[in-house]
């Protein structure tokens, strides 16, 4: 059953809120470990137990870039955004799912040992354990996921209306999906602005993704 994050993961989700209020125009922003200015495009990190989004200059980025530079307390998001286009997932297998949505993300959490699930809305993410064999099944019919890294990538998928997009993304992106929800939620049903903006956001991103290539799809 779906139910609103609370104890650890609501901490998680008070961390990505933070993040997606950040990603809104202001002043020019500075690397939040030494303090430089860093220009619009810039890397994060994600502090690993806390989930939180942190900005960082390309010095910090490069010194950050193995994990064993914090002792897994930090991980570099990576930059790889992969376009999925044949990604299996029936009916049957998303109902299983257990998702009421048509829009979700799912990433391996390393300090809860487990996939979870979040979908964006009106006041934030609402997230849910992952069942292990539904998971199991999904890495079964599509070995690409075999290859997401834990904490800091995620499989977005959008099948809203008549939309089927699987995508690998950056933890970050997921966060300013989020962002978008929340700036432009309007009364109960969101209004169409909100989903205007969504669907600008997605096809923006997958925009931006590359195919696989060739043997990428297998965890060897």
């Amino acid at each position: 059953m779906l139910e609103p994050a609370s104890g650890p993961l609501g901490r998680g989700l008070a961390a990505l809120h933070r993040f997606a209020r950040q990603a809104q125009p202001g002043p020019r922003e500075r690397c939040e470990l030494c303090a430089a200015p860093i220009p619009p495009e810039h890397r994060h990190l994600l502090e690993v137990a806390a989930r939180n989004v942190e900005c960082v200059c390309r010095p910090c980025a490069l010194l950050f870039d193995r994990e064993a530079a914090s002792l897994g307390k930090y991980r570099l998001i990576p930059e790889r955004r992969l376009r999925l286009r044949d990604f299996r997932l029936s009916e049957e297998g998303w109902k299983a799912l257990g998702i009421p949505v048509g829009l979700a993300y799912f990433a391996y959490s390393t300090p809860l040992g487990q996939v979870m699930t979040a979908y964006p809305g009106p006041a934030g993410a609402v997230e849910a354990d992952v069942e292990p064999a539904c998971w199991e099944a999904l890495l079964e019919s599509n070995p690409v996921l075999r290859t997401l890294e834990p904490d800091v990538e995620a499989l977005l998928v959008d099948r809203g209306r008549e939309a089927r997009r699987y995508l690998v993304v950056p933890i970050d992106e997921c966060y300013r999906l989020v962002g978008v929800f929340r700036r432009h939620w309007r009364g109960l049903t969101g209004g169409t602005e909100v989903w205007e903006e969504v669907r600008r956001f997605l096809t923006e991103l997958e925009e931006r993704c590359v195919a696989p290539r060739e043997g990428a799809d297998s965890c060897g």
